[in-house]
């Protein structure tokens, strides 16, 4: 092969595309693994900025009172910015007991909570005809970004 990664993006897709098939898994391969050594090397530089601010960044948030947000620092003229997302879950059973005091008292829910409704794929395929006939108008299907995957001819492709 002599067709390297740093060559390829000024390269016309049809260039590459007539490239042979063990080309492009020679090329795909060296990618991925390229693509696994950067996602290593910055999660390790992160875990060292990390572990560089984190005493400030928690002092920091606890004179501002904050759990979770964003908070900023100064270090030697670069602006430090750390994030700590809010990530809010809430236990199904128990809203939907809640639902269901909300309107043994004559009240909406709809007016405290979100309520939405998901069919399983998968018992959807395996309900009788007349069943899913009901649900199809709520129903639609919508395809994500087509993946191709080369392989040597005895791997599996999966």
């Amino acid at each position: 092969m002599n067709t390297s990664l740093q060559n390829i993006l000024g390269m016309p897709v049809f260039e590459l595309a007539a490239k042979s098939s063990a080309e492009l898994l020679q090329l795909s391969e060296a990618a991925r693994l390229e693509l696994e050594q950067i996602k290593s090397l910055k999660e390790f530089i992160d875990g060292a900025i990390g572990y560089k601010y984190v005493s400030q960044v928690t002092k920091l948030r606890t004179e501002q009172g904050k759990e979770s947000g964003v908070v900023h620092l100064l270090d030697e003229g670069i602006k430090v910015s750390a994030d700590l997302p809010k990530r809010v879950t809430w236990d199904q059973k128990q809203l939907k007991t809640i639902a269901e005091k909300i309107t043994a008292q004559g009240e909406d829910p709809a007016e405290y909570l979100e309520v939405s409704y998901k069919v399983a794929e998968r018992k959807y395929s395996a309900w009788p005809d007349t069943i899913r006939k009901a649900f199809e108008p709520a129903r639609t299907l919508k395809t994500g970004k087509p993946v191709y995957k080369l392989s040597p001819a005895g791997e599996d492709a999966s």
